[in-house]
């Protein structure tokens, strides 16, 4: 990897995409140079079948956490061609979601007694054995789990198309997701973290992604 790789993590309607879309545009303003990607690949087939799964189909596949985190790695380890070149063009490639999000949700499906074995589970399947990179840096927007949920059902009340999945609509597990992610981010997992508050001042957070 040349381009500095940065990911935005956090829960679903934390306002990432927002952030992201933010961080471009300065970044972008600086001349820096930026590529983007947002995972799971809607529209590849991956991660297609696990949408269709958190959406009820695919023969019960949401109801093994196993299987859903072997979906979700499957479609980065395909999108390993297309982050190569991103990081070969671009002075910063900017992820919406990434590893570490698989962790926090696989986590927390299985419970406190789990979370070690399959943090760990994970990062040796996404990093050692798929050979995804590392990030130079993770960014966890630590959104209060009620303001994400009011978002994401608001996302859903203006997107007739748009349906909230089995995870979005589950609040015990968006809380013990937010957990998760905190520790992994208290920890250092795999690459330094930072830990913003809704509506970080995107300016700092630029100086922060360049290294700066």
């Amino acid at each position: 990897m040349v381009a500095r790789l940065v990911v935005v993590e956090g829960l679903d309607g934390a306002g990432k995409n927002t952030l992201t879309t933010a961080l471009v545009g300065e970044l972008t303003d600086r001349g820096v140079s930026v590529g983007r990607l947002a995972f799971p690949r809607y529209g590849t087939l991956h991660a297609d079948l696990a949408a269709d799964a958190l959406h009820g189909g695919q023969a019960g596949t949401a109801d093994s956490p196993h299987a859903m985190a072997l979906l979700f790695a499957l479609d980065r380890h395909a999108a390993l061609a297309e982050l190569r070149e991103l990081a070969a063009s671009h002075d910063v490639v900017l992820l919406d979601r990434y590893v570490a999000s698989n962790a926090a949700y696989t986590a927390a499906r299985l419970g406190p007694g789990r979370e070690a074995e399959v943090i760990r589970w994970i990062g040796e399947l996404e990093f050692d054995r798929l050979g995804l990179p590392l990030p130079d840096l993770q960014i966890l927007l630590d959104t209060p789990t009620a303001l994400a949920a009011e978002r994401a059902g608001s996302r859903e009340s203006a997107d007739p198309g748009r349906t909230r999945d089995r995870y979005e609509r589950d609040a015990a597990l968006q809380t013990a997701t937010g957990e998760t992610y905190r520790r992994l981010a208290a920890s250092g997992w795999r690459s330094p973290w930072r830990v913003l508050d809704v509506d970080p001042d995107v300016r700092e957070l630029a100086d922060l992604v360049v290294g700066s």
